[in-house]
Parts: structure tokens; sequence; C-alpha cells
């Protein structure tokens, strides 16, 4: 993997800002503009293309500011599990934007989503993520159905839901006050990224027209692997840190060879991560693939970071049960692995 100057100056930026802000949100959209990075120029964002060839056919990129930019922010947001609702919104919530026709929409939603509005995307049901099933069904005047799984519903601005319809999924602009709507916080026991449940009856929306409920997902994919390779990334280098600082047998930890081994496959594993993340946006079959190996070397270097640290790691006091719950969560959301790998050998 190769990056621009350009690339490892947002990396090394975005890095510093999340040492000194205790709450990154605010800064990462004015001084980084993390929100408007796949947003078009002429929507207020940072994107050079509004281009959104089939994934199928071309793959998942934008040209300027794209994928790539975004998968940087989510390897950083993952290396300190930021609270922050970069995926909800920034991701998922654009994304559905940008695959729509409505230009009237696009032009007064993508603006306020670009300067950190937040928005959340209703979807799921069932937590498969099939682009085909969407949760709500629609009645050409009104929505029904209940949506699992909402990243930041509970604090959206602009809350879309994705309904089937005879002319397939298609996306519904939802006021969140609005009569009908109940959005309820779940708890989680990653505390660091907030679901709900949304749940809407007989409730008047505006429609948006058909999406691409499937290159929403591939999209969501390929960030939060970047996402999770960064989350074990750093678990990793936490555990490093750690086993040269234990002392045991009046030697420190990490100079015995056997856990020498480990620590090395560990750092394979990551690397590998890495790989097939920034590969994800290559493909729609690619994405899959990224999200079920990050998914597993993810599990595997959380369960490992517990196992090398011993006891402190099952403390609050200690980040590890942190990065093992992020880890176990990660690989159920946008589906679960063994789904994706259907789609990998169908």
């Amino acid at each position: 993997m190769t990056f621009t100057r350009e690339q490892d100056d947002l990396r090394a930026g975005v890095r510093q800002l999340l040492e000194r802000e205790p709450a990154p949100w605010p800064a990462l959209c004015t001084q980084v503009g993390v929100a408007a990075l796949t947003v078009p120029e002429r929507y207020g964002g940072l994107a050079a293309s509004e281009q959104l060839d089939s994934p199928a056919e071309a793959g998942l990129r934008h040209d300027g500011a794209g994928l790539t930019e975004v998968q940087i922010i989510a390897e950083e947001l993952g290396r300190n599990l930021t609270d922050v609702p970069f995926l909800g919104s920034a991701v998922l919530t654009t994304t559905a934007l940008l695959t729509i026709t409505d230009h009237a929409a696009q032009k007064r939603l993508l603006p306020p989503l670009a300067a950190g509005h937040i928005g959340a995307l209703a979807w799921t049901s069932d937590g498969q993520w099939d682009p085909h099933q969407p949760a709500f069904t629609s009645d050409k005047s009104t929505l029904d159905g209940t949506a699992h799984y909402v990243l930041d519903a509970a604090r959206a601005d602009v809350l879309l839901a994705a309904a089937r319809t005879p002319d397939g999924p298609a996306l519904f602009e939802v006021d969140p006050a609005a009569r009908g709507v109940r959005c309820e916080a779940v708890p989680t026991m990653d505390e660091t990224r907030h679901l709900a449940t949304v749940t809407l009856d007989h409730v008047r929306t505006r429609p948006l027209g058909q999406v691409d409920l499937a290159r929403v997902r591939d999209v969501a994919c390929a960030v939060l692997a970047a996402e999770q390779a960064g989350s074990a990334a750093r678990a990793l280098e936490l555990t490093v840190e750690y086993s040269q600082q234990r002392v045991q047998f009046g030697r420190p930890i990490g100079s015995f060879q056997a856990l020498k081994h480990r620590m090395a496959d560990l750092h394979v594993l990551v690397e590998t991560a890495r790989s097939a993340a920034y590969a994800a946006p290559g493909s729609a079959r690619l994405a899959a693939v990224a999200k079920v190996h990050c998914s597993d070397v993810f599990t595997k270097v959380a369960a490992e970071m517990i196992q090398l640290h011993g006891g402190i790691a099952i403390t609050w006091d200690h980040p590890a049960h942190r990065y093992f719950k992020r880890a176990h969560a990660t690989a159920q959301l946008f589906g679960v692995p063994h789904h994706h790998l259907s789609r990998v050998h169908p």
C-alpha cells in the first residue's frame, strides 16, 4: 500500500486532533472536513466528482477526495474507538443520498451533512442488511415498520428510511418529530457506538427516489473494515507495550520466545487486514472479503490482547475490554461474516 503526501498529512492531522480534542466531532468537521469528503463540491463538499458508477462495473471509488480518504479517517477513529457519528452520518447517510437521482433533495440535504449535521439511515429489521429487503413498507403515502441497529438515530438531524416499493428499494425522508415516529436508543456493550430502534406507524414521509442499497452496504463495509484494521493495530500496539513493561521471572514477558511468536503472528494479521481494507473499494466482492477478514482479524487480536494482558485486561481501568467489545460488535454490523462469505463464494 502506498499513500500520497496529502493522505499521509490527513492521517497525521486527524491523529493529532484526536489526541488534543476530548469531543472531536466539531473540530473534525470544521478543521478537517471529515463529513464533506465524499460530498460533491457543488453541494458544499470536497469530492471532485459526482460519478457513481456501478460497483460491479467500476468499483466503489470516487475521483478526488473519496473513499480512500474516508478509510484513513475511519482507521484513525478506530485506533482510539472515538465516539463520533462518522460511520452512520458521513458514510451511510451520505452514500445513500448520493445514489438517488433527486438533485433537489441532494441540494437540500447534503450541505448540512457536509457541515457536520448528523444523519441516520434506518434500513435493516433483522440484522442481515439485505439490500433487497429494507425494513419498511410503503403504501405510496405512508411508511410502516421497525428498523433495528440504526446508527446515531437518537441524535440525528436528518433521518432517512429505506422501504420496499414495487419498483425496488426507495429512500424516504422522515421528520424525526412527526407523529408516529418512535426512536429508542438501544443499550450496547460498546458504549462508543450508538444504536437505536426506529419505528414508523403510518408516518407520512417525503419520497426521494430509488436507492442503491447494495452500493451503500459495500461502501459501509469498506469503511468499517478500515476502522477494524485501525482498532486491531492499536490493540496490538498496546499489547506489545505492555509485554515490554510486565516483568515475570525477572524478565519482561515480551522477551519470552513463545510470546514473541504470538505477537509476530498478530502483526502479520493486522497488516493483511489493512491490505484487505484498502483494497475493498475495488469491487463489491473485495468489500465482502474485507468485511470477513477484518472482522476475523480484529476479533482474534482483541482476544489475544485480553490473554496477554492477564487480569488487568478484564478491569474497567484498562481499555482492553473496550477493544474486545468493539471487535465483537463490529463483526455483526452490516451483516455477519458468514453472510458476506457467501458473496465471495456464491
